[in-house]
C-alpha cells in the first residue's frame, strides 16, 4: 500500500512537471500556457508555434500520416527556438527531458517563415 502511494506522489510530480515545462514554453512563445492543458486546443496552440495551418489537426486523424505531420511540428518548433534537428530527435523521445530544456534554457522564439514557392 505505502509503495503504490511513493508511486502516485511520483507519477503525479512527473505529470506537474511536464505541465510546467510545456506551459513555460507556450509563454515563451507568446501564447497562453494554460493552452497546453487543454486536449486538441494544445495541438492547435503547437501548430500555431510551428507556424503550420489549423487544418494540419486533421491530418492527426489518419494512421501514419499523423506520425509524419507530428515530426514536422516538433521539428519546426526546435526550429523556432533555435535548435536543431538532434534536439527534435529528443523532444521526440525523450520529450519529458527536452520539453524543460526548451523551458528553462535561455532560447528565444522567433517564427519560422515558410519558403516561397518556386
Amino acid at each position: 500500500m505505502a509503495g503504490a502511494i511513493v508511486f502516485i506522489i511520483l507519477w503525479l510530480g512527473i505529470i506537474a512537471f511536464a505541465i510546467i515545462s510545456q506551459w513555460k514554453v507556450f509563454e515563451k512563445a507568446g501564447q497562453p500556457g494554460w493552452a497546453c492543458i487543454i486536449p486538441i486546443y494544445n495541438i492547435l496552440i503547437m501548430l500555431k508555434i510551428a507556424n503550420k495551418p489549423w487544418w494540419w489537426i486533421f491530418m492527426f486523424l489518419i494512421p501514419i500520416a499523423n506520425i509524419v505531420f507530428a515530426i514536422m511540428m516538433i521539428h519546426r518548433i526546435s526550429l523556432s527556438f533555435g535548435k536543431g534537428a538532434g534536439f527534435t530527435v529528443g523532444l521526440l523521445f525523450l520529450s519529458i527531458i527536452f520539453w524543460a530544456i526548451l523551458a528553462f534554457d535561455d532560447s528565444v522564439y522567433k517564427k519560422i517563415e515558410d519558403a516561397p514557392a518556386a
